[in-house]
């Protein structure tokens, strides 16, 4: 059971056995507490849900979906204007011309590390900055550093194993369009649902410290409001 659905079903119970109980200052903090508690434990179970999934007739839900231009545009800046640099090209090419490019001189050439807190600006900047802050910020995506930079370093070694840098005449500017196509040709396979899962996956467990969270302070409320009552 996760964390949202036991809050919810706790603060429920919390509200039958307010109901059943018999009439007395008891049952009015109790019966308070359950009904506040789960008032904010479904709210902002909604919120979360609201971030991923359209719900008809609620504006601004689904927002994930929604910015997927902007998320894909942020990676298109991240690659280009830091990794097909025209230092890390040369890097690149005199590789190839002399050792062969392989997977251990493309990780030595590009700073993964920087790519991940690269990763991580795109993140901040965008509308999802505002709502990891709401979970620890952006520390909360630090577990994901190692295994961003296996993936992030194969993605890169792909795209430059589709290029030809062995000819000796080859030019950075005429490099750099050819890798703009690759890129952006990896990115148009990107669908809205497939940003949707990655990030699903990165916070959703950390969102349901929210629902948590509400259920707790929502309860605390119900408990003032009777106290204020008697």
């Amino acid at each position: 059971m996760n964390k949202s659905l036991g809050t919810n079903l706790l603060s429920a119970l919390l509200c039958i056995i307010g109901i059943l109980l018999p009439e007395g200052p008891i049952k009015l903090y109790v019966l308070s507490a359950g009904l506040f508690s789960l008032s904010g434990a479904l709210t902002n179970w909604l919120a979360v849900h609201m971030l991923f999934e359209k719900v008809p007739g609620l504006y601004g839900s689904g927002v994930i979906v929604d910015r997927f231009e902007e998320f894909k545009s942020g990676i298109y800046s991240l690659v280009m204007e830091n990794f097909f640099t025209e230092e890390n090209f040369k890097q690149f090419t005199d590789a190839a011309l002399h050792q062969g490019l392989t997977h251990e001189t493309i990780e030595s050439a590009i700073d993964l590390d920087q790519a991940f807190d690269g990763f991580l600006d795109v993140i901040a900047n965008s509308k999802f900055g505002s709502m990891l802050a709401l979970v620890g910020g952006l520390k909360a995506l630090e577990p994901l550093r190692a295994p961003f930079k296996i993936e992030f370093g194969n993605r890169i070694a792909q795209i430059i194993d589709d290029l030809d840098l062995t000819k000796s005449d080859l030019h950075f500017d005429s490099f750099r369009p050819t890798v703009e196509k690759l890129v952006e040709g990896k990115l148009d396979q990107l669908q809205p649902e497939d940003v949707k899962r990655i990030l699903e996956k990165i916070i959703r467990k950390h969102l349901g410290w929210l629902v948590v969270w509400g259920g707790v302070f929502g309860g605390l409320i119900g408990l003032l409001a009777a106290a204020a009552n008697l």
